[in-house]
């Protein structure tokens, strides 16, 4: 990455540009950049505004106090990071009266820059000649003892001693965990944590906030510092230069200082420097694993039905067009007994074939493997595949504002079932109307810098959003929200226009909506897209200021644009050097004529259905050894959950994810990925089921047999409980009811 590239996108970011904007059309400014260094500069150009109004700030207080001199302001304005600045900053910094400040009062300075000189000679003359009972100096040792005041604070805040003394933390800080006195029972999911030590260098993410988890809730008490002689050997090294009795003085003075002034804010460093290291990485497995879910291949437009499964209340269904349309919903009872079970198969036959359903999508929460079964026993008279969904998040969807401004007068089960169709047809459009944090696929979610997740979390729906491509004229304003440049406010007066005049024909009519000028068209235009339009590139992800260029290359070939993007053969004639203007260059060409042979391309993958095992339906099921299909629900810096069909998400954990050494789980397996299981241990007293991934785990798998039905009446389990322990409540699944 050059200066000229880093300048360029600051200047964009300036201009108000958006991060997809910037990487999907101003290739030639940036030098191709991607999203994720686009974002990197972005962070730190944030980070140097920062660091600069601080040192404004600095400035200004040292400039009303009387401190500030030449060398001082070079020194302010020459630092680099905030903590350097601070360091500079602290010998200046208005404080509150403390046992060094009360020495100085008492005039003991004089001795403690003479102890501080190290000539060798002996401090209890010039203390003798100091004690003054009116000034509250009785004896030598107290002359002697304020002035070893007044040395710790210095010594505390010395540039040198607090760099080396930082850099010790952060490379022989031990990490110590001890259980509350008392605290055994209530804290038994931090078991593994009572008497705990690991180096600070080694910790990961999710340990680090496991432990700080259980200091918030009163179990555990945490430490950090490095093996105890250390730190007296580094000061002692930088501030004692001496021999004699004075220098005797200092080093208890820096022994005083660290233990009561320095080991306390390192300490406060190192924790905060180790929060902010694991936040930033359950940020990014938060914000990658929502990434894969919401790039999840879509089923696409089909007539889907619904079903939000349910034993007691029955099982809500909803049948919906190819556009996501409601066209009839109600209530069936399949697990109330044979009557209930005859009158819900008559049901969902005729409606099968009365709207001519597709695919019908079952939630995947309570009674879901149950209904999946009675729905593939029905005799329809088309094969229709039924698809498992999962359901995480669709309660807080259901009783959203969204919701109730779609379907007002629908109960909230209702909503829940139309959701679940929506999801299979299109996860992205629907998994938009829901807060990411209440999707499921987090660790330690509830943990972390909830602004900075909030901000990764908003950026990577904008990103997906922006690189699936919108259709203007089907979306809805919670989708149309994230398109480059939009916004709340003018993806709902683009919904409002729409209504009030029909589908958009054109992209240039998107001028015409009430606050959406030249600047949000420029931003958004190349995202949105108009199937069935005047003009054919308005279907695909072409921007409109290149409209130009491709009409160049259509009379150049002698045909229309229309039998340009039609035909293969016109677009390998093309010669993009003929093209190549200010603000054109070869990448940017490049992708039109990509964009030219696949109009609006969809990148998500293909639509494969899933099935699980037929014979497993709850963990009474399951047994070691067992070989079966699942889906990624989650990963985390641990490992992966996986549903596997019975209502109770398994571990694999990072060391069973492979063969081979794992560094990071998200390098095998990704959200929604299918895979293979075989399982290890089943816990049903607490509802644990431990997986692996290896072709050669430590049980031998077995044929997965059939079983005989369960009896009447048995409930299942009543919905997926994540692993009762540190690590797997971290996930703050929030899933329904």
């Amino acid at each position: 990455m050059g200066p000229h590239q880093v300048k360029a996108v600051a200047g964009l970011l300036a201009l108000d540009a958006t991060i997809p904007f910037i990487a999907r059309y101003r290739k030639e400014a940036t030098g191709s950049l991607d999203e994720m260094a686009i974002s990197a500069i972005r962070d730190r150009l944030n980070q140097l505004e920062v660091l600069d109004r601080r040192k404004e700030t600095i400035l200004k207080s040292l400039e009303q106090h009387g401190h500030l001199t030449d060398e001082l302001t070079a020194a302010v304005l020459a630092a680099r990071t905030l903590t350097g600045l601070e360091d500079i900053y602290l010998p200046y910094r208005p404080k509150r009266r403390t046992r060094g400040t009360v020495a100085r009062e008492k005039g003991l300075e004089p001795l403690a820059q003479m102890m501080l000189a190290q000539t060798g000679e002996d401090p209890r003359d010039l203390a003798l000649a100091l004690v003054d009972a009116e000034k509250g100096v009785d004896t030598v040792d107290e002359a002697l003892a304020g002035a070893r005041d007044i040395i710790a604070e210095t010594i505390n805040e010395d540039q040198r001693v607090r760099a080396a003394l930082r850099h010790l933390f952060a490379t022989a800080g031990i990490f110590s965990s001890r259980v509350a006195t008392g605290c055994e029972a209530q804290g038994a999911k931090f078991r593994d944590y009572f008497d705990w030590q690991e180096s600070v260098t080694t910790m990961p993410s999710h340990r680090i906030l496991a432990l700080r988890r259980g200091e918030r809730e009163d179990v555990l008490n945490l430490s950090i510092a490095p093996p105890e002689e250390q730190p007296f050997d580094v000061i002692e090294t930088l501030v004692v230069t001496g021999n004699g009795p004075d220098a005797e003085q200092v080093r208890m003075a820096a022994r005083d200082g660290y233990k009561r002034l320095l080991a306390r804010s390192m300490e406060t460093e190192i924790r905060l420097n180790l929060k902010q290291r694991a936040d930033t990485a359950a940020i990014q497995v938060f914000a990658a694993n929502l990434r894969q879910l919401l790039l999840a291949p879509p089923l696409g437009a089909k007539r889907v039905m619904g079903v939000d499964p349910g034993f007691r209340t029955g099982c809500k269904v909803a049948c919906l067009d190819r556009q996501g349309k409601l066209l009839h919903h109600e209530t069936i009872y399949p697990h109330g007994g044979e009557a209930g079970a005859s009158r819900a198969a008559a049901s969902v036959v005729q409606l099968s074939e009365r709207l001519e359903v597709e695919a019908i999508a079952v939630g995947n929460g309570t009674a879901g493997r149950e209904t999946e079964t009675f729905l593939k026993s029905l005799p329809l008279k088309l094969p229709i595949p039924i698809i498992m969904v999962d359901e995480s998040g669709a309660s807080v969807y259901s009783a959203s504002d969204v919701a109730r401004e779609e379907f007002p007068d629908l109960d909230l089960t209702v909503r829940g079932a139309v959701s679940i169709a929506r999801r299979l047809m299109d996860p992205l459009s629907e998994l938009v109307k829901i807060d990411p944090k209440s999707i499921g696929v987090g660790q330690y979610q509830h943990d972390v810098d909830q602004s900075a997740l909030k901000q990764k979390l908003d950026e990577v729906v904008m990103s997906c959003v922006n690189r699936v491509g919108v259709e203007v004229n089907w979306a809805s304003p919670q989708l149309l929200a994230y398109v480059s440049g939009l916004g709340p406010q003018l993806a709902r007066n683009i919904v409002a226009y729409r209504d009030a005049n029909g589908p958009f024909a054109s992209r240039r009519d998107l001028l015409k909506v009430q606050r959406l000028g030249p600047k949000a068209f420029e931003q958004s235009a190349g995202f949105l897209r108009i199937r069935d339009g005047h003009n054919p590139l308005d279907a695909s992800g072409v921007h409109p200021e290149s409209y130009r260029t491709v009409h160049a290359m259509a009379d150049d070939l002698g045909c229309s644009v229309a039998a340009l993007m039609r035909s293969e053969d016109l677009q390998k004639r093309i010669d993009l050097q003929r093209y190549t203007a200010d603000g054109i260059g070869i990448p940017t060409l490049k992708d039109i004529l990509q964009e030219l042979a696949r109009p609006g391309r969809d990148p998500r993958q293909p639509f494969e259905l899933f099935q699980f095992s037929s014979d497993i339906n709850g963990i009474e099921d399951l047994e070691a050894g067992q070989r079966l299909p699942g889906i990624v629900t989650n990963v985390t810096a641990f490992g992966a959950f996986v549903d596997i069909g019975v209502h109770q998400d398994g571990l694999v954990h990072i060391s069973q994810l492979a063969d081979h050494y794992v560094r990071d789980p998200s390098d095998i397996v990704k959200v929604h990925q299918a895979v293979r299981v075989t399982v290890l241990d089943v816990d049903r007293e607490r509802n644990r089921i431990a997986l692996s991934m290896k072709t050669g785990s430590r049980t031998s798998p077995k044929e997965v047999r059939p079983r005989p039905p369960a009896q009447k009446g048995k409930q299942p389990p009543s919905r997926k409980q994540p692993f009762n322990n540190a690590f797997a409540e971290a996930l703050g699944k929030n899933r329904r009811r």
